[in-house]
């Protein structure tokens, strides 16, 4: 397509909007690059694309894709030798994690959806699970190099943590000890990335040991203190040696990427092409939009077509049809009825769906593939090339002549105007003649009433016009095809007070086939309005009945699979218990033979008795309710208050409310959880007796324990580990059987901190994340052993 058309009407707008849908790099690039084609397979093949992600997006919330940084860079470093840094893993990290979790994500959805292009997508993705593993544990999601990355790196960092705590340890004594009164403030800080006191410049020679600066005032001294400038110096070593470490590990790291780099970026690249077929589908249901139908024979039907850059709110929707019956719309009308939004509107639609775009139409809606769309709108006046407007426009329609072919399609605005009217009309009808002869397809607004009888004296051309309402003199815009448009100038002038006289002299000066022309174009408006009048009645009757006789075979086919259900119930319930009777009655019998043959003759009238009572009994009883039944089922009942068993979760909690027939609100410990009626177990309640709590001595004499949910949500994260460490110690003392920590989202660095402590740690026995109505992956749950 040429690169105006997509100015002209308004499809850059198109791929703005799109790009606040779009997540990835990849995805950003693939939008900027987004432009119609005449290839009709790569069209289809674009639509099926956009109707998976708009099938994934309404039954799962779409693909699951995260925001990915553009790894090209990264890549071709690696590919010269260079050594990547903690960041640029951290990017490559997060796709080849995204490729799993999509491969995952799809690979659940194949007995759920059929689609019709992602599953193919899918199989081209490549994954690399020991790279990912060893990536991810070697590199942090901020891009810090972890612990794990490698034993001399985590020997060297427990070594500076336990300088760092002797170092702290030694100067405590001296803010707590007698030193404390030479400090401007009792704290320890670093300067030249070693640990230094404040001292009063007064009091230098109280502390003695080395300065490394002074405040702006000159007022403090920041003194490292002699004894710990060895534990500095050697702390200092250990820094130095981490600083090493760090560099050899991610040279290793680059030396591993380095084989996988053509891989990877094919990867962001199917990632990217994931996330736009996202941003397509979520477009499309900002603006409802459907799938259209592609003709190849480029007859274009559009059902209650909408621009879909005016306000939805207050656009009126037209049925647009050309190509099949007519290959020439002649569009007639008053001036702001229309008419240049309407052509609008034909030709943005047809690029957005030639860029395997969903069109604002209706269902069903049917769009062509033309080679080029060209068009003539607006006021094409140049100074810089001292051109009228007129000027402009005949040198834009020019160039559109030279390279229109017969699968185009061309879009006149106000073809002809701007010169003397006799000219200008004969001027459009000749320029219709040649589009018409070439073969493309046309539509062409005009005020001029010559081209009125071109569009009905003309082969494969109709009239149309935009509608207007002389009672209130506003346009309805509402494109009406097969009927021409009409000058309201002497209605619009008479209600707007022109003296009738003036009227009547002004339509005397007309020629009669003018008047005839009017008076035929009003009289066919007449026509149709009483048609569509009585079409709506009649639609509105006939949508009254279907939806009756849908709701009468709706409970007719409910009642047919009721009732073959309890039939079906009724009947495996009798066979049962036929079964059971059988079962009995052969034992009795069996029992009465045995008798006889044992050589006792005839059998006894007691035993005969016994035997028919027996037989008596297998009859199932009568009684409808039977009172041990009732009294069970009571007992079972579920009850607001009853303490049950959660089986999913092997929790026990207590009933608050029944959401409905299938659903429960549960207390289970800190957390209120809606869980299905399916998976509850009323247990019974103990007989009361009393509670025996763990008394857990704690500093001030307190004798409650620590609650049973640690927030770590918006802390740092060292702090947040010394909090998690100190909290389980206090939860173990506290004979906690289960705690929550609750972590957050966020980068992810304390989530990953709260797992790998967890694994360390002996007394936990399980963990995992919170369920989604609890917290989901932004909670961790633990059990104690």
């Amino acid at each position: 397509m040429n690169k105006k058309i997509l100015t002209t009407l308004g499809f850059d707008q198109i791929r703005t909007a799109l790009l606040q849908y779009v997540v990835t790099a990849a995805g950003h690039n693939r939008v900027r690059s987004l432009t119609p084609t005449a290839d009709a397979k790569a069209v289809q093949t674009a639509l099926d694309e956009t109707a998976d992600g708009a099938s994934i997006l309404r039954l799962q919330g779409g693909i699951p894709i995260p925001e990915l940084e553009d790894i090209g860079p990264a890549l071709k470093r690696v590919e010269i030798g260079a050594t990547l840094n903690g960041h640029e893993f951290a990017a490559l990290t997060r796709v080849l994690r995204t490729v799993s979790a999509v491969d995952d994500f799809l690979t659940g959805l194949t007995d759920k959806i059929d689609l019709r292009r992602v599953y193919q997508l899918q199989e081209t993705l490549t994954r690399l699970p020991q790279l990912t593993r060893r990536l991810y544990t070697a590199v942090d999601e901020e891009g810090n190099v972890t612990d794990e990355a490698s034993e001399q790196l985590k020997a060297i960092r427990n070594q500076i943590r336990q300088l760092e705590a002797n170092i702290r340890s030694r100067m405590d004594s001296y803010i707590h000890g007698n030193t404390a009164k030479y400090l401007s403030d009792p704290l320890v800080t670093l300067r030249d990335d070693r640990f230094v006191l404040p001292v009063r410049s007064d009091s230098r020679g109280q502390v003695p040991g080395v300065v490394h600066d002074q405040s702006a005032s000159g007022a403090t001294l920041f003194i490292e203190p002699q004894a710990v400038v060895d534990m500095n110096n050697r702390l200092r070593e250990a820094q130095i040696e981490e600083k090493n470490e760090v560099a050899r590990v991610l040279g290793e790291l680059s030396e591993e990427v380095a084989p996988y780099t053509k891989q990877i970026a094919r990867n962001a690249t199917i990632l990217g092409h994931f996330d736009f077929i996202n941003a397509k589908a979520r477009y499309a249901r900002a603006i409802k939009a459907t799938e259209p139908l592609v003709s190849a024979k480029n007859e274009v039907d559009l059902i209650q077509a909408r621009h879909p850059l005016l306000d939805p709110h207050h656009v009126v929707p037209n049925d647009i049809t050309l190509g099949k019956d007519y290959q020439a719309i002649v569009v007639t009308g008053p001036n702001t009825g229309g008419k240049t939004i309407t052509l609008k509107t034909l030709g943005l639609i047809q690029l957005m769906g030639q860029a395997g775009l969903f069109i604002p139409a209706h269902e069903e809606s049917q769009i062509g593939i033309f080679s080029e769309v060209f068009a003539d709108i607006g006021d094409e006046q140049s100074i810089e090339q001292s051109l009228s407007t007129f000027s402009g426009h005949m040198a834009n329609i020019v160039e559109i002549l030279d390279h229109i072919d017969d699968h185009a399609l061309v879009l006149f605005d106000e073809l002809g105007a701007g010169t003397d009217p006799q000219e200008g009309a004969a001027l459009a009808i000749a320029i219709l003649d040649e589009v018409g002869t070439i073969g493309a397809d046309v539509v062409a607004t005009t005020h001029y009433p010559e081209l009125k009888l071109y569009g009905y004296n003309t082969p494969g051309t109709i009239n149309a016009s935009m509608e207007f309402d002389a009672a209130t003199l506003q346009p309805t815009y509402r494109l009406l095809i097969g009927v021409p448009g009409r000058s309201n100038a002497f209605d619009i002038s008479r209600r707007l007070g022109l003296d009738s006289a003036i009227v009547d002299r002004a339509k005397a000066l007309i020629a009669d086939d003018s008047h005839d022309l009017n008076n035929m174009i009003a009289d066919l408006e007449s026509q149709r309005k009483a048609a569509e009048t009585e079409y709506k009645a009649v639609r509105q009757e006939l949508n009254a009945a279907q939806a009756l006789h849908d709701d009468l075979e709706k409970a007719y086919r409910t009642f047919e699979t009721q009732r073959d259900q309890q039939l079906k119930q009724a009947q495996s319930q009798a066979n049962l218990l036929v079964e059971k009777a059988q079962t009995k009655a052969d034992k009795i019998i069996k029992q009465l033979r045995a008798m006889q043959q044992s050589g006792a003759g005839s059998v006894k009238e007691n035993e005969l008795i016994d035997a028919k009572t027996a037989l008596k009994h297998l009859t199932p009883e009568s009684t409808p309710k039977n009172r041990v039944l009732r009294r069970e089922k009571r007992k079972q009942a579920l009850h607001p208050g009853d303490t049950v068993k959660v089986l999913s979760y092997d929790q026990t909690g207590d009933l608050l409310d029944q959401v409905d027939n299938d659903h429960w609100d549960v207390q289970l410990g800190i957390m209120r959880m809606r869980i299905k009626t399916s998976d509850i177990e009323k247990i019974a309640t103990p007989k009361a007796e009393t509670p025996k709590r763990r008394v857990v001595a704690v500093k001030g004499g307190s004798t409650s324990g620590p609650s049973t949910t640690l927030d770590l949500r918006g802390v740092r994260y060292d702090d947040a580990m010394q909090q998690l460490d100190s909290y389980i110690d206090s939860a173990l003392l506290a004979g906690y059987p289960q705690v929550t920590i609750v972590h957050g989202l966020g980068t992810g660095a304390i989530r990953n901190g709260v797992t790998q402590y967890l694994k360390r740690n002996s007394q936990v026995k399980k963990f995992g994340y919170a369920p989604q109505n609890a917290g989901g992956s932004g909670a961790t749950i633990v059990q104690f052993k």
